[in-house]
């Protein structure tokens, strides 16, 4: 880029990327006094005049298409394998782009505007680790909660916030945060009489495969099987759980909600540039003084329409610091365009090294999910009827009016998270049942998620994956092309015990524990997959192989010491710079939790802190 328009206006600090990371961090270091601009590639979905929009962005049920609505879409297709006869074992894999669809959004709001909206948080180890490779006891768990806390606004255990008000709050929920979260169970399900069943079966199922003990039963009571109870996220959480969403009104919530809020009551101190992809950020020496970007719609070729105007350079300066947020992708992208990397990846696409850091864009980390999925033994389920997930269909018509019925859920409706194994350390085993056909990710697999309505899916979510050997790479020097992506699956990344693989085969025997009831019922017709073949162990692992995916891509820049792999300390400075930080989920060592966007806010919330503090006290110092 060759003399960018300069932007007058100078905050004190610029943040790349608006989701869950960055809108966060931006909003709290508005609120907190200082100046602050958001600069998101993409646009306002909700201000779109496009197919689809709004609605596939409100509707908590429509966000499988909003990760296909070609306004606020970027496709990423990811290699799980180098080795191509593996990869093409997948059925998702496009050979068109040699790659698996790995949805992300460009948009106002980052990839919260597009995920299925759970919010349940990551276990206390997680947080404790981190605080101990350290040193930082900042990062403790018992810290990090009061960042929840901070952040959340429940709105489904009222009881709860009577204590509250009383002085006690033994759920540790967050009653007046920013981020609402809800559980939405729709009435209409306790009056479909084949969900019923499912719910009956699969918990006594639950209950007899988990073998749960009293303490279990005891936490199920009391928790009222709220994941992010206090007491229950103490004991790790095992048992029948169903999942709170991030909706205010049963319509998603996110930090573009957040953003605007604050843009609106701040109007001096925080200004968002939509449509703006950052292309690299400025260093004068080893200082991060502003960045570079690109002004135009669509510019990214991730997009599933890109443009092809070549956008109007532009570049905008802080007086104080830069923070990359655009997520695990996409930061070590900045960073290598930047001159920030591995030195010979660098050098092999022509880019001047200003600071050779080895970990940018490895250590790749991603959940490992497959699904077992059953054709039910009926043409429809009760609860779907009239659902053809379009505005104006009659179950739209009763979200709209009334903000009740099925739309005001993400399709899931019962979850179980257990241990794969008595050893692990952790309930690594998070499985959830959707009332649909759901195999994972390619193009064209939101329609056929809303046309599959006589089918039940248990999802299994591997978390604790040890598998550390994916790695971001630049396809080339050019900001518009995405990265390579390849996250090197099982027997090509570094868990070479294979636990991860044994732990989903052992997910996929629970999901067919939890079915068991129902087929012997004759409500299930047919196990389409794996299938009843697919018996033996060996089996059940190369279906694995052929068949998992993920959407949690992490870990790409984390924290820790240079010549162990790290690129941030652990106040999210980027080694060996000045007033440069990340904070978005590229910052995590080891892939935390269940779902992932609790975690990034919860950083985020922290990484203000961290960063006022220090302004404050550089302000002391010099007084």
């Amino acid at each position: 880029m060759t003399n960018p328009a300069l932007d007058q206006d100078v905050p004190d600090y610029i943040v790349v990327g608006s989701g869950a990371g960055g809108g966060t961090v931006a909003a709290r270091l508005a609120e907190a006094g200082y100046r602050v601009v958001v600069l998101e590639a993409g646009g306002d979905p909700c201000k779109m005049d496009a197919p689809g929009l709004p609605e596939h962005y409100e509707v908590p049920a429509f966000h499988a298409l909003s990760t296909e609505n070609p306004a606020m879409c970027w496709d990423f297709f990811v290699r799980h394998y180098d080795d191509q006869v593996q990869q093409e074992r997948d059925c998702k894999y496009s050979p068109g782009p040699q790659g698996v669809l790995y949805p992300r959004a460009g948009a106002l709001g980052g990839c919260t505007a597009h995920n299925a909206m759970i919010l349940v948080s990551p276990h206390n180890a997680d947080w404790d680790a981190i605080a101990d490779s350290t040193g930082d006891a900042s990062w403790s768990a018992a810290n990090m909660r009061t960042y929840f806390e901070r952040l959340e606004n429940c709105q489904y255990r009222p009881g709860y916030r009577v204590e509250y008000h009383l002085g006690f709050n033994p759920t540790k929920h967050g009653w007046n945060g920013w981020l609402h979260s809800e559980a939405a169970v729709p009435l209409a399900a306790l009056k479909d009489v084949n969900l019923v069943h499912v719910l009956k079966d699969s918990a006594r199922s639950a209950f007899a495969e988990n073998g749960m003990p009293l303490q279990q039963i005891t936490e199920l009571i009391e928790g009222e099987g709220d994941p992010n109870d206090w007491r229950v996220v103490s004991q790790n959480g095992e048992g029948l759980r169903y999942t709170p969403l991030a909706t205010s009104n049963h319509a998603r919530m996110g930090t573009r909600e957040r953003l605007l809020d604050v843009a609106a009551r701040l109007p001096d101190r925080l200004r968002i540039v939509t449509d703006a992809l950052a292309t690299r950020v400025i260093l004068e020496g080893d200082t991060a003084v502003g960045v570079e970007y690109l002004a135009g719609a669509r510019l990214y070729r991730a997009g599933k329409e890109p443009s092809e105007a070549p956008g109007e350079p532009r570049a905008i300066r802080c007086s104080s610091e830069v923070i990359l947020a655009g997520g695990a992708f996409n930061t070590p992208q900045l960073l290598m365009l930047s001159g920030i990397g591995p030195a010979a990846e660098l050098a092999a696409h022509g880019i001047p090294v200003r600071i050779a850091l080895n970990g940018v864009g490895r250590n790749l980390q991603d959940r490992y999910e497959v699904g077992v999925v059953n054709r039910m033994n009926f043409d429809r389920w009760d609860i779907l009827e009239g659902a053809e997930f379009r505005k104006g269909d009659p179950l739209y018509q009763q979200w709209q009016d009334e903000r009740e019925g099925v739309y005001t859920t993400n399709g899931a409706v019962l979850a179980v998270i257990t241990k794969s194994a008595p050893e692990r350390a952790l309930p690594d085993l998070l499985s959830f049942a959707l009332l649909s056909r759901f195999t994972g990710y390619f193009p064209g697999y939101s329609a056929e998620l809303a046309s599959k309505h006589n089918y039940l899916t248990w999802a299994i979510l591997k978390a604790h994956t040890r598998n550390q050997g994916g790695v971001v790479q630049l396809r080339s020097a050019d900001p518009r092309d995405p990265p390579v992506i390849r996250f090197h699956y099982f027997e090509e990344g570094t868990d070479t015990e294979e636990a991860d693989l044994a732990s989903v085969v052992a997910g996929i025997r629970l999901a067919r524990g939890l079915t068991k009831a129902l087929k012997a019922d004759g409500h299930i017709a047919e196990e389409e997959l794996p299938g009843e073949a697919v018996q033996s162990d060996d089996a059940l692992r190369q279906f694995v192989r052929d068949n998992a995916w993920g959407h949690h891509a992490s870990c790409t820049c984390p924290i820790g010491e240079p010549a162990e792999g790290g690129v941030l300390s652990s106040d999210f400075r980027v080694h060996g710079t000045r007033a440069l930080r990340i904070v978005d989920a590229s910052v995590f060592p080891r892939i935390p939790g269940f779902f992932i966007v609790s975690a990034v806010y919860m950083i985020a919330e922290k990484a203000a802190d961290v960063i006022a503090a220090e302004r404050a006290a550089t302000r002391r110092s010099m007084t």
